[in-house]
C-alpha cells in the first residue's frame, strides 16, 4: 500500500474513509486479554477508524501497517541509531549472549520443573546486555532491573543510568578493555571519539532492547515451539531453522502489538487527511495475523516461506534490540536444548499470553525431564 494513495495488498479491501459507524475500541473491556476477535472486526470494518478512547487514528490491516511504518513523516517517539552501530555492537553482544544463556540453562538443568519466564526468558536479555558491557556486579542489579522494568527507555538521559556509567566511561577511556563500552568508547566519527553522551545513549538504547518487550517476545517464542512439540524437536537436529522459526513467532505473536507513529506533516490515509500532530496506531498485532497476507495467519509454522514480520518496523531502520532479541532466541534457544532434552509443557498447563501494548505469557511452566 502507499500511505498516500490508500492502495492496499493485492485481492484485499482498499483502505477507505473513515466509517461514521461508532467502531469498538482498544480500549474497551476483555480486548486486552484477547485481541485477536477485535482485531479480525477492524481489519473486515474499519481498516481505518478514530479510536477516541485511545486517541489515535487505528490502521490494522498488514499492507496499511507496512505503508504507515515506512512512512517518513511518521515517525516514533525517539529515534533509534543507525545501521552502522549493528556491526560495531553484535560481535560483544553475541559472546556474552551465549555465556549467559548457557549459565541460566545449566543453572536450572538438574530441575524437575521450573517457570521459564522467571528462571530464563525474563533475565537473559538484560543480563547478556549488562556481560557484554562489562559493567561491574555491584551496578548489575539495579541496571538489570532497568531493563526488565523497561525504565531505560529514555536512554541517556535516565539520571540514573547516567550517574552509573560516568566513571565507567572516564575510566574505560584512560583503560580500554574488550567489553563492549570500551569498544562504544574507543569508536570514532569523522576522526573523533563518540563523546559521553553518545555513548550513554547507545548504552541506554542496548539495555532499553534487554528490557521488558525482547524478555517478552523470548517467551512467547518458547510458547509457540513448546504448543509444537514436533516443531521443537526439529529445531534440536536442525537448528539453522531458528531464525525462520523466531521470525514466525515475531509475526503470530509481536512483543509489542501496537507501535503509536506521529505525523510530522499532513499525511493522506486512504480518503482521510490526517493533520500534523495526529497519533496513529499501528496495530502489528492485527497485520500479522491478516489472513489477505498470509495463508491459515492463526497457525504456527517455521515453514512458512515469508512470514515478514513487521515487529521491529518497516524499512532500514535498525534497532539494537532487535539484534539484542534475535540473539537472545537463538542462543537462548539452543543453551536450553542443549541442557534439556526433555523438555516440556509441564501437565496440565498452558500459558496465557496478556496485555495490550506489551503482550506476552506471563509464566512458562514446564518439565524439564
Amino acid at each position: 500500500m502507499s500511505a498516500a494513495t490508500g492502495m492496499s495488498v493485492a485481492g484485499a479491501p482498499v483502505m477507505g474513509a473513515p466509517t461514521p459507524t461508532p467502531a469498538p475500541s482498544l480500549l474497551a473491556p476483555g480486548v486486552a486479554r484477547d485481541p485477536y476477535p477485535l482485531y479480525r472486526i477492524l481489519r473486515e470494518d474499519f481498516p481505518l477508524v478514530r479510536d477516541e478512547p485511545l486517541g489515535a487514528w487505528l490502521v490494522s490491516r498488514y499492507a496499511d501497517v507496512r505503508a504507515v511504518l515506512g512512512d517518513a513523516r511518521l515517525v516514533p517517539g525517539e529515534p533509534g541509531p543507525g545501521p552502522a552501530h549493528r556491526a560495531l555492537v553484535e560481535p560483544s553482544l553475541r559472546a556474552a549472549a551465549e555465556r549467559t544463556a548457557y549459565v541460566l540453562a545449566r543453572r536450572i538443568a538438574g530441575r524437575h520443573e521450573v517457570d521459564l519466564v522467571a528462571e530464563f526468558s525474563g533475565w537473559l536479555p538484560a543480563a547478556a546486555a549488562v556481560a557484554a558491557l562489562g559493567l561491574p556486579f555491584d551496578d548489575a542489579a539495579r541496571v538489570q532491573e532497568w531493563c526488565r522494568t523497561g525504565r531505560t527507555r529514555l536512554g541517556g538521559s535516565h539520571p540514573e543510568l547516567a550517574g552509573v556509567l560516568r566513571p565507567l566511561i572516564g575510566r574505560r577511556r584512560a583503560h580500554p578493555g574488550t567489553d563492549l563500552l570500551s569498544v562504544l568508547c574507543g569508536t570514532r566519527v569523522h576522526g573523533r571519539p563518540l563523546s559521553d553522551e553518545a555513548v550513554t545513549g547507545l548504552v541506554g538504547t542496548l539495555l532499553g532492547g534487554g528490557g521488558e518487550a525482547t524478555a517478552h517476545a523470548l517467551a512467547a517464542f518458547l510458547a509457540n515451539l513448546l504448543d509444537h512439540p514436533a516443531q521443537l524437536d526439529l529445531l534440536r537436529t536442525r537448528p539453522g531453522l531458528i531464525p525462520a522459526a523466531w521470525a514466525e513467532s515475531l509475526r503470530r505473536d509481536p512483543p509489542t502489538p501496537i507501535v503509536l507513529r506521529r505525523a510530522t506533516a499532513p499525511v493522506t490515509l486512504g480518503a482521510a487527511t490526517l493533520p500534523v500532530g495526529a497519533v496513529v496506531a499501528c496495530l502489528i498485532g492485527s497485520a500479522g495475523r491478516d489472513p489477505y497476507r498470509f495463508a491459515d495467519p492463526d497457525r504456527y509454522d517455521i515453514f512458512r516461506a515469508d512470514p515478514a514480520h513487521l515487529a521491529f518496523g518497516a524499512g532500514g531502520h535498525f534497532r539494537l534490540g532487535a539484534a539484542l532479541a534475535g540473539l537472545a532466541a537463538e542462543l537462548g534457544l539452543r543453551a536450553l536444548l542443549d541442557a534439556m532434552p526433555g523438555l516440556r509443557w509441564a501437565p496440565g498447563f498452558r500459558p496465557a499470553p496478556r496485555g495490550l501494548i506489551a503482550r506476552a505469557p506471563r509464566v512458562l511452566r514446564v518439565r524439564l525431564r
